[in-house]
């Protein structure tokens, strides 16, 4: 029994959900990442299963109150496993107009709408493309809509601190996650001491954003049209201490961890790229494990500085965005041609060209398997959640080292930006990294003598007395290293180089279908489409279909046994945020398998009522 300010007794229920999903929109300036990742991290330190998806402009700053300059992030938590951050949503905050034209679709009926109010002016209308006010047309009577003046109670909570107008603005987006707070019965103290840490050196600051969170909560307690508040019980998650992680920071712990258990140093060389930066604003950050980070001038200085870094004997990075894969095509062919262990990050987004640089994609498959002149194979993996890609950067050090050849990993945007709870590991619990560098006390060494399983060539650097060679991108011979242009020796040396790589189907695990290993249609995916088909396909194996879910990490080579599982299945169907390049990969090793495709290019991952309807179809 709650009391408002009119002094009457407000009678509100409590009710228990599964998972909810919310979406907050508004200006790329309105601070909705912040408001989304608060809630996120809030969330996550109650005990929920988390996914998450920020959605933002290309632009650094858009025209405020654009339908192009809307910055979303939108959050799905449940007491259940949580594999996507949801499709349509059950609450959207809407900060302004546009952030409610360009949303409203995703909001189920009947569900909650809070919008700013004092935001829905004459002039930011039309910048909308609104002919009339959607608050005042009856357009909006199929919602629960909650109208709240947030810029003039953020104005009011603020009142006596002197801040400047743009300072106050800033804040209101903490007005509506005090709302937000109070519908789902979550705490404030975590974000209050986000706050006392991160503004630690402006305490005004600290007392202002305190001060609107609060406001907005305690306000939230008054209205009557919020005549229910939500619980989401904490998820029952294997026991063990968890992070809220990105998909990129998750990447740069792997390759930390890759480079404590190698006991080499790492080197990063890179240039800014988006969604890609972020691996390299993190690893800055740990130079006491023996991290050096380079920011090249362009994308060719970053590879080829890698690259030095490997002939010296480092675990050496890059990192980039399709763009910036192609700009390095021909340096990971020398590295290849070398046979140096190197990385490779490609964290995948909307294309050709600056395409859509801050939405997700999966079109640079084909560039990563054969975008180099020449014959040119090299180890390709996909992350497929953000957790994970903590595991594929550390296997892709791991198979460089072992395996003396370049790796590339791919990500994605929507892997990257996305997060969720990622169990702590320590390093000790990872495979062991074995390289290939030549042990201290040789005498004897040519650079091409090869390992007789892996076939990898033995690993001498700069420093070791007598061991010195020749490498470079001229073909060499294959016993002395020199200069070879004999005709049978590029071929050997060709024909070595892609068995090399073939052979990491031995050490690589076999792949295996998910809810039904044989059936009536087999859904196959790769990276980071995981979580949408997983689920689908979950939800109607329960139903009694005969379906299963096969999704690639390994994509070059392909395990052993991908053949096997084809045949099991009557249908297949290839998902992909692509025009189908994976497809093409099945069909050019699994010709006598016809392979349907169900194909989205759109910027935005798969929903999973487009790909239910799709399989429904199907079976």
């Amino acid at each position: 029994m709650i009391t408002n300010n009119d002094n009457k007794a407000i009678d509100r229920n409590v009710a228990e959900v599964e998972d909810v999903a919310i979406r907050f929109v508004g200006d790329s300036g309105d601070g909705m990442q912040l408001t989304g990742t608060q809630f996120s991290d809030t969330s996550a330190m109650f005990g929920n299963d988390i996914a998450t998806f920020p959605d933002y402009p290309s632009e650094i700053r858009a025209p405020q109150g654009s339908l192009y300059g809307v910055s979303g992030f939108q959050v799905h938590i449940g007491h259940k496993d949580i594999a996507t951050p949801g499709d349509d949503v059950d609450v959207l905050v809407a900060m302004n107009p546009a952030g409610l034209k360009t949303n409203l679709y995703a909001l189920k009926p009947g569900q909650m709408l809070i919008v700013d109010s004092d935001s829905f002016t004459k002039k930011n209308l039309e910048k909308a493309h609104y002919e009339t006010n959607p608050l005042e047309d009856g357009s909006l009577e199929n919602y629960k809509v909650i109208e709240v003046a947030m810029t003039t109670h953020t104005r009011e909570a603020v009142k006596d601190l002197g801040l400047d107008n743009k300072s106050i603005l800033r804040s209101k987006n903490m007005f509506a996650l005090g709302i937000v707070y109070f519908i789902f019965n979550r705490s404030m103290d975590h974000t209050i001491e986000f706050f006392e840490k991160k503004f630690k050196k402006k305490p005004l600051i600290v007392e202002a954003n305190t001060k609107v969170l609060k406001a907005g909560f305690f306000y939230a307690e008054t209205l009557e049209l919020i005549s229910t508040t939500y619980k989401v019980a904490p998820s029952e998650m294997p026991k063990g201490m968890y992070r809220m992680l990105n998909g990129n920071t998750a990447t740069s712990w792997g390759l930390l961890t890759a480079q404590q258990n190698s006991g080499l140093e790492l080197f990063l060389g890179s240039y800014p790229i988006t969604p890609a930066t972020d691996i390299l604003h993190e690893m800055v950050k740990h130079r006491y494990f023996g991290v050096k980070t380079f920011q090249a001038e362009d994308e060719i200085a970053g590879i080829t500085s890698a690259i030095g870094a490997a002939f010296a004997g480092d675990l050496a990075i890059t990192t980039t965005s399709g763009p910036g894969l192609a700009l390095k095509g021909e340096a990971i062919g020398l590295a290849m041609m070398i046979e140096l262990p190197l990385v490779i990050i490609n964290v995948q987004r909307g294309g050709p060209s600056t395409g859509l640089p801050t939405k997700t994609e999966q079109s640079d498959l084909l560039q990563a398997l054969y975008g180099r002149n020449g014959e040119s194979p090299v180890i390709v993996i996909a992350a497929s959640t953000p957790a994970n890609s903590f595991d594929f950067a550390y296997e892709a050090c791991k198979l460089a080292l072992e395996h003396m050849t370049p790796v590339i990993l791919l990500t994605d945007g929507y892997i990257a930006n996305g997060s969720a709870p990622w169990k702590i590991k320590k390093a000790s619990d990872m495979p062991p990294i074995k390289n290939q560098l030549v042990p201290k006390g040789t005498t004897e060494y040519t650079p091409y003598q090869r390992d007789k399983d892996s076939l990898a060539r033995k690993w001498a650097v700069p420093g070791m007395k007598g061991l010195e060679h020749r490498v470079g991108g001229l073909e060499k011979d294959k016993d002395s290293g020199n200069v070879s242009h004999v005709p049978t020796n590029h071929e050997y040396q060709t024909n070595i180089r892609a068995e090399k790589v073939k052979r990491v189907q031995n050490v690589i695990p076999e792949v295996k279908a998910e809810y039904n290993e044989e059936g009536d249609l087999l859904v196959i995916g790769w990276g980071g489409t995981y979580g949408s088909l997983s689920t689908v396909v979950h939800e109607m194996a329960d139903e009694g279909h005969k379906i299963g879910h096969l999704h690639f990490n390994y994509i070059n080579p392909l395990p052993k046994n991908t053949k096997d599982i084809l045949k099991k299945f009557k249908k297949i169907i290839v998902c992909e945020l692509n025009k189908g390049q994976f497809s093409m990969v099945l069909n050019s090793h699994f010709s006598e398998f016809e392979y349907l495709q169900y194909n989205k290019v759109q910027g935005l991952p798969f929903t999973t009522i487009e790909l239910k309807d799709k399989f429904k179809q199907l079976v």
